[in-house]
C-alpha cells in the first residue's frame, strides 16, 4: 500500500485522483486543497458571471462529500501545503479553518498547484476597490456580487487573452459599456495577426471598446480611472485584470525544486520534479498542469501551455506511471478553442510568429470556405491558416476562425499531426459528409489540395503584407474578380481583368511571360484557375496572392471608434440626410421601413453566401428597384459589411443603416439617381479630390507638394496628402521622442532626420551645405519655410494622413508627429482619391 499525497484539485489534482483509486483500492489518496472547492469548471466562470450559466451548482463538477465517498479519498480542503521536505518526504500542511500546522508523511507527492492571475505593480492598483482578477469560485462571487449590483455601467478589460474576451463578451450582454485594452497589437496570441483581424472585426461589431498597442500606466480615483501609456483616461466602475498568468509555483521554491526562465517546474518525460541544487531527480515527486514546463511537440522546446487538456492528461498518465504503467509523453500542442460573440476561434501548434521567433521555415496556406453546402441554409464561412515545413511536409500549426464547425476543422488537424501526417495526407481524410454538416470536399481537404498545387509548382504564394510593397516597385498583380466586387474595394495598383475574359483578354497582359505575375481575387479559387490558365499560355513565373483579397482586405482592417455611450448594442447609422429608417424584420417586398413614405421595395436575404454572392444579389435587388426605393439586405459575411460602405459610395447609393441581429449583419440601402444607380464601376469623376502621395523625404520635393496642394486648396479642391515610408520625416516634431521602442526602432529613427527643418536635398546635398543655401534663397525671396507652408496648408483644410503601416515599418510612433494629424492606411487614401481630378506620386 502506498501512501500518496496530492497538492491541488481541479484539472491536474482531481484527475490524478480519481484515476488513482481506479487503479488501487487499496492505496491511502489524501488530497489537499487550500481553497473550499475542489473540481470546477474554471473554464466556465465568464459564463456564470454573464447569466449564460443560470444555476453556480453547474459549476461545480464535484463536491468534496460527493467525490470522497465514490473514490474513497480522504480530501481536506482549506488546507495548503506549506513547505516541502524531499529528504524526510514529508509536507507541512496549514488548515485555514483553525490556523494550525502538522506535517504529513508521504510515499508518493504530486504537485498540481496550477497558476494564478499577473498582478503587477501598476501604481494606484493597491488603493483601487473595483479592480478584480478572475481564478477560482470566490473571485467569480466577487465579481458575480458587484455586475448583479447593478452598478457596473462601464466595464474596462485589461488583456486580450482568452479570459480578457470572454469576460469582455460577457459583460457586453449584461448591457455595459466595455472597453477591452490589449498592450500587443492583437487579441488572443496563438492567432497571427491577420486571423485576429477577424476578431477585432466581430468584437467591434458587438459594440465593445477595442484598445490595441496600449497599456495601463496607472490607476486613479480608487480604481474609477483607468489611465493608459498613451495619456487617455477610461471611467470604470469595474476593472478586470487579466493579462496573463503565472506559475503558483511558491510551494515548489521553497523546496528548492528547479524551475525554468519564467518559473514553471521543470519535470522528468515521466513528470518528475529536479532539485534545484544538483538538477538530481526526486522520483517521488510529481508535478502537473499549469504549473509546469512541458515540451512543444512541434518544436521539441520547452514551453508553457496552460490548458485544461494538458491538465488532465497528465494527471491520469501520473497516477498510470506511480501504478507501474509504461507512459509516452509526446509533448503539448496547445489546441484550443474560443467563442467571441458569434465567432469560434481555434488553434493548433505554431502560428508564424512563434516559428519566426525559433527561425523555422515554413509554407503558408489560407483557405476560406464554407462550414457546410452553400446550398443548405446558414452556411457561414471559415477562415482557414495552416502552415507546415516545406522539406519535410508536415503540419506546424493551424488557425482557424469562422462560425459552427470551425473547432472540428482543426480538431481534424490536430488530430493528423499527432498521428505524424503530413499536409498532402489531409487530401485523403474521409471525413463525414451530409449537406448540414460539410461540403463533399472538406475544408481540411481543400488545405491539402491547395498545399498539392504547390509543392507541384502549379504557382508559389505572395502574402497579404509583402503585396503592396511589390506592386509599388513595378510588380504586376492581376485581379480576377468581377467589376462588382472591384468597386467594393481593390488592391491598389492591381489590374482587373475578370476570370472569364482573360482566355480572350490575355494578351492585355504587359510583362514578358517569364516575369513574375501576382494573381489575386476574392479568396484564391478564382486565381488558381486563373493561373492554370496563364500557365497554358506559357507564363512560368506565377505567384497567388495567399487568402486573397478577403485576407488582404481583414488585415487591413482599422478599430471602430470608441464609443463610451450607455445603452443597448445598436450600431451606429452611417451618415445621411435621408431621415431615419426603421430596420424592421423579415417580411415580403413593400414591408413598412421608417417614417412617411420610407418602405423596403426590396428584402435580400444573402446568408451563408460568401463573396462575391452578397454583392452580386445586391447589384441584381439594386437594379430591380426605383430610385429613392429601400432595399434590405441580409448577410452574415462580414465582410460584406465593409464592402457594401465601399460599393454604395462608389456607385452613388446610400448606405442608410447597419445593424448586427444575433448572427446576421443587415445593411439597408436607398438606391441613387438614375445613371449612377446600375453601375458596375465607380461614377464618372466630378474632380472635385486632389491627393498627393508623399513617398520622399527630400525637402525639394516635400516644398513641391505643399506648394501644390495649397493651389489645389486656393481653388476650391479637397486636398489629401497621403505621408508614407520616407515622406513620414517631413511630419515628426523635433524634439519628439516615442514610447515603447525597440532597439532596431530607435536606431532607425536616430539615423533619420526629424521634421521638416531637416530634410536633406534630393541632389546638391552636399552634407547639409546645399539644404541650408536654398533655405536662405526662400528666406530672401519672402518664401515661407517648409514648416510654415505645413501650418498653412494644414490652416487651409488639407488632409494630412500618416500612413500606420509605413510608421509600423519603420518604428514611428503618434506621439513623435506634430498635431492635426490622421492615421489611417491605404484604404482611407483610395477612399480620397475617388473623383481626383489630381493625383500625384512624389
Amino acid at each position: 500500500m502506498k501512501k500518496i499525497l496530492i497538492v491541488g484539485g481541479v484539472a491536474g489534482g482531481a484527475t490524478a485522483a480519481a484515476r488513482l483509486r481506479r487503479l488501487s483500492e487499496e492505496d491511502e489518496i489524501i488530497l489537499f486543497e487550500r481553497d473550499e472547492y475542489i473540481s470546477f469548471a474554471n473554464c466556465g466562470l465568464p459564463y456564470y458571471i454573464g447569466d449564460v450559466i443560470k444555476d453556480r451548482k453547474k459549476l461545480l463538477v464535484q463536491t468534496v462529500d460527493g467525490m470522497s465517498k465514490r473514490f474513497n479519498l480522504d480530501i481536506r480542503n482549506f488546507s495548503e501545503v506549506v513547505a516541502i521536505d524531499p529528504v524526510a518526504k514529508t509536507v507541512e500542511v496549514k488548515n485555514h479553518q483553525t490556523g494550525k500546522t502538522y506535517n504529513e508523511s508521504y510515499d508518493k507527492l504530486i504537485l498540481s498547484p496550477g497558476a494564478k492571475p499577473i498582478a503587477p505593480p501598476i501604481p494606484g492598483l493597491s488603493e483601487a476597490k473595483n479592480i478584480l482578477t478572475l481564478r477560482n469560485i470566490p473571485d467569480t462571487d466577487k465579481i458575480k456580487a458587484v455586475v448583479d449590483s447593478g452598478k457596473v455601467r462601464r466595464a474596462v478589460v485589461i488583456g486580450g487573452g482568452f479570459i480578457g474576451v470572454e469576460m469582455a463578451e460577457n459583460l457586453q450582454e449584461l448591457g455595459a459599456n466595455v472597453t477591452l485594452v490589449e498592450k500587443m497589437n492583437q487579441v488572443l496570441k496563438p492567432l497571427d495577426f491577420e486571423m485576429a483581424q477577424l476578431v477585432h472585426q466581430e468584437i467591434n461589431a458587438n459594440c465593445v471598446n477595442l484598445i490595441l498597442g496600449d497599456g495601463v500606466d496607472h490607476f486613479q480615483k480608487q480604481g474609477s480611472e483607468v489611465v493608459l501609456e498613451s495619456g487617455r483616461v477610461l471611467e470604470a466602475d469595474l476593472v478586470i485584470l487579466a493579462i496573463g498568468v503565472v506559475p503558483d509555483n511558491m510551494l515548489a521554491k521553497q523546496a528548492n525544486l528547479k524551475c525554468g526562465p519564467r518559473g514553471h517546474i521543470v519535470t522528468t518525460q515521466n513528470y518528475e520534479v529536479l532539485s534545484g541544487v544538483d538538477e538530481s531527480v526526486y522520483s517521488d515527486i510529481f508535478a502537473i498542469g499549469d504549473a509546469i514546463e512541458v515540451k512543444d511537440f512541434v518544436t521539441k522546446d520547452q514551453t508553457a501551455i496552460p490548458l485544461a487538456w494538458p491538465a488532465n492528461r497528465q494527471g491520469r498518465v501520473v497516477a498510470d506511471y506511480i501504478n507501474g504503467k509504461t507512459i509516452k509523453n509526446f509533448g503539448i500542442q496547445g489546441t484550443a478553442v474560443a467563442k467571441v460573440f458569434n465567432k469560434t476561434i481555434a488553434s493548433t501548434g505554431n502560428n508564424a510568429v512563434q516559428l519566426d521567433m525559433k527561425k523555422i521555415d515554413y509554407q503558408i496556406v489560407m483557405a476560406h470556405r464554407a462550414n457546410h453546402a452553400g446550398y443548405y441554409p446558414h452556411a457561414t464561412n471559415i477562415a482557414l491558416k495552416l502552415l507546415y515545413d516545406p522539406k519535410t511536409l508536415s503540419i506546424l500549426g493551424a488557425q482557424a476562425v469562422g462560425q459552427e464547425g470551425t473547432e472540428k476543422r482543426i480538431d481534424v488537424i490536430a488530430s493528423a499531426m499527432k498521428m505524424g501526417a503530413t499536409v498532402l495526407d489531409l487530401q485523403d481524410f474521409e471525413l463525414c459528409y451530409a449537406p448540414p454538416f460539410s461540403s463533399a470536399k472538406d475544408p481540411a481537404n481543400i488545405l491539402g489540395y491547395i498545399a498539392e498545387n504547390i509543392e507541384d509548382g502549379v504557382y508559389k504564394t505572395v502574402e497579404w503584407h509583402e503585396i503592396d510593397a511589390i506592386v509599388e516597385k513595378g510588380g504586376f498583380l492581376l485581379d480576377v474578380r468581377s467589376p462588382v466586387e472591384v468597386s467594393a474595394g481593390a488592391i491598389k495598383g492591381s489590374v482587373n481583368i475578370e476570370l472569364d475574359s482573360l482566355r480572350d483578354r490575355i494578351a492585355e497582359i504587359p510583362i514578358s511571360k517569364d516575369t513574375p505575375i501576382y494573381v489575386t481575387c476574392q479568396v484564391g479559387q478564382r486565381a488558381y484557375l486563373a493561373i492554370r490558365i496563364l500557365k497554358g499560355n506559357g507564363f512560368t513565373n506565377i505567384y497567388n496572392l495567399s487568402g486573397g483579397y478577403s485576407t488582404y482586405r481583414t488585415a487591413h482592417y482599422k478599430l471602430a471608434e470608441l464609443d463610451f455611450n450607455i445603452g443597448a448594442c445598436i450600431v451606429k447609422k452611417v451618415d445621411s440626410d435621408d431621415g431615419d429608417v426603421d430596420q424592421g424584420g423579415r417580411g415580403s417586398d413593400g414591408e413598412q421601413g421608417g417614417t412617411g413614405n420610407d418602405v423596403i421595395k426590396k428584402k435580400v436575404d444573402v446568408t451563408g453566401l460568401q463573396c462575391p454572392g452578397p454583392l452580386m444579389a445586391t447589384y441584381d435587388a439594386i437594379k430591380s428597384v426605383e430610385s429613392g426605393d429601400l432595399v434590405q439586405i441580409i448577410a452574415t459575411d462580414f465582410g460584406f459589411v465593409s464592402d457594401i460602405k465601399s460599393w454604395c459610395e462608389t456607385n452613388g447609393h446610400t448606405l442608410v443603416s447597419q445593424e448586427t441581429k444575433g448572427k446576421s449583419y443587415i445593411s439597408i440601402i436607398r438606391k441613387g439617381s438614375e445613371g449612377e444607380a446600375c453601375s458596375l464601376m465607380p461614377a464618372i469623376s466630378t474632380q472635385k479630390n486632389a491627393t498627393l502621395v508623399v513617398f520622399s523625404g527630400e525637402l525639394d520635393k516635400v516644398l513641391a507638394s505643399m506648394i501644390i496642394a495649397q493651389g489645389a486648396a486656393a481653388q476650391g479642391k479637397n486636398v489629401t496628402l497621403f505621408f508614407t515610408f520616407w515622406g513620414l520625416n517631413a511630419l515628426r516634431k523635433r524634439d519628439g521622442k516615442g514610447r515603447n521602442k525597440t532597439f532596431v526602432e530607435k536606431m532607425f529613427g536616430a539615423m533619420m532626420p526629424k521634421g521638416a527643418g531637416r530634410l536633406p536635398l534630393s541632389m546638391m546635398n552636399m552634407l547639409g551645405a546645399g539644404p541650408a543655401m536654398i533655405k536662405g534663397i526662400m528666406k530672401k525671396k519672402h518664401v515661407d519655410d517648409l514648416d510654415t507652408m505645413i501650418k498653412k496648408a494644414q490652416n487651409a483644410g488639407v488632409r494630412f494622413i500618416a500612413c500606420t503601416m509605413s510608421m509600423d515599418l519603420m518604428g514611428i510612433k503618434e506621439e513623435e508627429l506634430i498635431d492635426g494629424i490622421e492615421y489611417a492606411g491605404v484604404g482611407t487614401y483610395i477612399a480620397s482619391n475617388e473623383n481626383a481630378g489630381t493625383t500625384l506620386f512624389v
